[in-house]
Order: C-alpha cells, then structure tokens, then sequence
C-alpha cells in the first residue's frame, strides 16, 4: 500500500470512529432511541450512509434494534458500564467536586470515611487562594467526638450503637470546646441527623472551624463519607458560614448522585 493511500485510510477509518461517536452521544434519558432518519440528519450524511453507520454499531453489540423501532443502546454499553465502574472509586469519583470545592470556597476541603470506630481522612483537595495548617493531613485517624468531618459520619448510626462504640473508646479532649461526654455527644449526633450537617467551632484545632454533610451510598440511610469544609474561625462571619453550608451539601450531594451511579 502506498503512503498516499495509507493516509487516506487512516482518514477514513478516523472518519468512521468519530461518527460512531457521534452517533452514541446522541442517546440521552430524553432520546433513549434514535432513528436512522434522525442520525442522517444529525450527521449531515444521506439515509443510507447514516444506516450503514448504525448497522456497524449493531454488529459491534454497541446497538441494537429497538422494539418499537429505531435503535437503542446495546449490551456491550452495559458491559462497558460494568468495568469503567469497577475501575472507579470514592477517591476518583469524589476528587472533582473537591478541587471544585477548594476553589470556589477558597478554603481546604477534606474527605473522610469511617471504618469501624475509626474515622480517616482519605482525600485532601487546598485552594490555590489561601491555606490553613489543620491536622487533617491524607491517611490520618481522626478523633471520633470532634469535627464535623468525624461526628457527620456517626449521626446516621443508631444511637444504641454509638453508647456501645463509645463506651471502647478514649474519648480525647483537643480543646475546651470538645465534647466527652457521652450523652451531649450522643444530643450532637441527633441534632446533625436532624439538621442534615454538622459545624464544629475549634473542637480538635483551636480557631478552626469545619462544616461537613454526609455522602450517602446506595443503600437506603447508609452514611458511606463525609465532605467538609475547614478554614479559619476568623473567615468564617455568620453570613460566609451559612454559605458554606449550602455549598458542602450541594457538593456531597453531588458526590452521592455520582456514587450511586457508578455503585449501581
């Protein structure tokens, strides 16, 4: 084969690819199936080239005829689906939304999951704008009765269980403000449950303040992470924290909707 046709080929099959592509980011939850009249127009190609497209995503088992006519997306999607999301977890599905986080709010965003009675910070996302020295620092065990990003986690537990893990636990004071008390701890957890976050004012370092909101999994009720918040007490008036909230929620709710896809 000669270079000059070599090219072309190589154009040709180019060409192809990206009408493939094209043709499956057409599919949405409003246009489930597509027809070979709407690819052709989409594509700007005639009738039959359009069908001659569609015809290799079927062979390929990336479509399929559909029931009522027209096409829809076929099993190799779905065995697609099924290994792109054994690839993805918490960290890479959470990390996004961090960075997104850390600069919109200009303060430090962190990423905890409880194991056990253990509570770690798994991912750790600074703004560009402004850094705080907290003791949250990747991989590091956090105290399980101070913090919002630590009390967040243990709200959606059944309080019978939280007495019996609190009742193994050292529970540690960092400042004058955290709470050791094993019935005050267990009132916190209820009014975060009811709140749907937690804030927490200089309870493991001083003059730091954090704000977090559960992740949840897929499965009903099941608190799997928590997003927080953490800068400076002194950046925080009334106003900037009320924001904040608002932000932290929407964001781990985001998380939660990501999760659920790539879990399910």
């Amino acid at each position: 084969m000669s270079g000059q046709n070599s090219v072309k080929v190589r154009r040709e099959r180019n060409s192809t690819a990206d009408r493939a592509l094209d043709i499956l980011a057409m599919f949405s939850d409003e246009q489930p199936v597509v027809s070979g009249a709407l690819v052709a127009d989409r594509l700007g190609v005639g009738r039959s080239t359009g069908y001659r497209y569609l015809q290799s995503l079927v062979s390929a088992r990336f479509l399929e005829d559909a029931p009522g006519g027209g096409f829809r997306l076929g099993l190799r999607i779905l065995e697609l689906a099924r290994l792109a999301r054994k690839t993805y977890g918490l960290s890479e599905v959470a990390a996004p939304v961090l960075d997104e986080l850390a600069q919109d709010t200009g303060e430090t965003v962190i990423l905890t999951r409880r194991n056990g009675d253990l509570v770690v910070c798994v991912d750790r996302a600074e703004s560009s704008r402004q850094r705080v020295r907290i003791s949250y620092d990747r991989g590091t065990v956090l105290p399980v009765n101070a913090g919002a990003s630590a009390t967040v986690l243990f709200a959606w537990t059944e309080p019978e269980q939280v007495r019996e893990l609190l009742a193994h636990t050292e529970l540690e004071k960092f400042t004058d403000r955290t709470v050791t008390d094993v019935d005050k701890l267990v009132e916190r957890l209820a009014q975060i449950r009811s709140d749907g976050y937690a804030v927490a004012r200089a309870e493991v370092d001083p003059d730091i303040v954090g704000i977090a909101a559960p992740i949840w999994g897929t499965r009903k009720g099941e608190v799997v992470a928590a997003l927080s918040v953490v800068g400076l007490g002194s950046r925080m008036p009334a106003k900037t924290e009320r924001a904040l909230i608002a932000k932290v929620r929407l964001a781990a709710a985001r998380i939660s909707e990501q999760l659920t896809v790539v879990e399910d």
